[in-house]
């Protein structure tokens, strides 16, 4: 092989590495990572500008404990996959939220909601639009697939244009399609049809819940936006 072969084979190799890994889903690169060190600048509190009284930072472990503000990112996002570990305490109840917008009093009156629950001992749990991993109040998601309180749960979450998955330890529990028909005539049919906007955001804050009773620890959360 001659010189200039060899060097034309070494580029096309060094550009296909390249280019394998722009688009290897798990790069690390492609994550951002929003617990632990970087939760103080990832989150603040809904009517406050720095991460509120009663949310802590252990390690990479982000939680509360009790009725506290809820927190937003300090970021907004649109098409995204979220990764993280959640445990409540025992009748716990909280939510992970996506496109909220700031044109109402609280978060989850504009951005739909991934429930964090306590199945067995909170009251939501004998509805399973309201259980676990469910699009609240909208899609329900199956029974005996969340682990009891106080022991972590993994969620997935993927946003992408109107397509939503919800992924509860290792299953795709719920998917649903935003804007669609369906979407339109169960939100028509549930507590949020009087909020005009509600889901209607294609870019939006991210939301953790923080104003039931109980105990919510979230680890390892990271998020990376898709095209």
């Amino acid at each position: 092989m001659s010189t200039v072969a060899k060097v034309l084979s070494t580029l096309i190799v060094v550009l296909a590495m390249g280019a394998a890994s722009a688009h290897d889903p798990d790069t690390m690169s492609a994550w951002r990572l929003m617990t632990g060190d970087d939760a103080p600048k990832a989150w603040r509190g809904w009517k406050s500008e720095n991460l509120p009284a009663g949310w802590k930072v252990e390690g990479n472990v982000l939680s509360k404990d009790g009725e506290v503000e809820d927190i937003v990112s300090t970021d907004t996002f649109g098409n995204f996959e979220a990764e993280f570990d959640w445990k409540v305490s025992q009748g716990g109840n909280a939510g992970f939220f996506f496109r909220g917008t700031r044109e109402y009093d609280y978060i989850y009156w504009s951005a739909p909601e991934y429930q964090l629950l306590d199945d067995a001992q909170h009251p939501d749990g004998k509805n399973r639009l309201t259980s676990a991993a469910a699009a609240y109040a909208l899609y329900a998601a199956p029974a005996g697939v969340v682990k009891p309180a106080g022991e972590w749960n993994r969620t997935r979450i993927v946003v992408n244009g109107a397509h939503v998955e919800h992924c509860l330890n290792g299953q795709k529990v719920v998917t649903y399609e935003l804007w669609s028909p369906d979407w339109k005539a169960k939100v028509a049919a549930s507590k949020f049809a009087k909020y005009r906007t509600y889901g209607l955001a294609k870019q939006g804050l991210l939301g953790i819940q923080g104003d039931h009773a109980g105990s919510l620890f979230l680890r390892n959360l990271r998020i990376k936006s898709l095209p």
